[in-house]
């Protein structure tokens, strides 16, 4: 939400080297999210099950800032946010959504008492299923990783499609905490006969 009040160039400028503007912009940011959770929970929170929130802190190489600046600037308040939204609904799971390399603050959303990340871009560096599944699969549910909607699913063939359910599956399942599902949506240029492909290896080794 910030990045879409400074624009993404002129928020960073202003984290690296004028944070007290950007810490005005997330203290009104942190407001709003407030204001709407309180309003959301105080009518659904004895009956929901799961919320949702989410920033992108990563790209396809690493975080879009230190994870030093991460916790210096905007884990305090995403902390408090967490907080009250589990105050609100403490029967509810914390879903959270965040692209990209953000294996270095995985920690920290733990921590804070998330339960749930998405999309798990296995295709980031950083993000390989069997460290996270490793380091990580008894404190969260994986919800994601299911298969790679820039590569794989649009160019592969159904084979290697089918290959990669699997060997996701097998790699995150064991145990419990994982929910299948895509990197990200999928895209208008995927064949429909990949799409059939992916629901039919789904079906084939989803039960565990």
């Amino acid at each position: 939400m910030s990045l879409r009040v400074r624009g993404m160039q002129d928020f960073m400028i202003d984290l690296a080297m004028d944070k007290k503007s950007a810490k005005r912009i997330l203290d009104k940011v942190l407001k709003v999210k407030l204001d709407y959770w309180e309003t959301a929970l105080n009518e659904l929170g004895d009956v929901v099950d799961v919320l949702v929130e989410g920033d992108d802190f990563g790209t396809q190489t690493s975080m879009l800032i230190s994870p030093e600046m991460y916790r210096e600037i905007i884990k305090p308040l995403q902390k408090e946010l967490i907080g009250f939204m589990k105050s609100k609904a403490p029967d509810a799971f914390i879903f959270y959504h965040s692209c990209g390399n953000i294996r270095r603050i995985i920690p920290d959303f733990i921590e804070m008492g998330i339960d749930i990340i998405n999309p798990v871009q296995t295709t980031a560096e950083g993000m390989e299923p069997e460290a996270l599944k490793q380091d990580f699969g008894k404190d969260l549910t994986f919800w994601g990783a299911g298969i790679d909607t820039q590569g794989t699913l649009p160019y592969g063939k159904p084979k290697q499609i089918r290959d990669e359910v699997k060997r996701i599956i097998e790699i995150l399942a064991p145990g419990g905490g994982y929910v299948y599902n895509t990197i990200h949506n999928i895209q208008a240029d995927v064949p429909p006969k990949n799409i059939v492909a992916m629901y039919e290896a789904f079906q084939e080794f989803s039960a565990y």
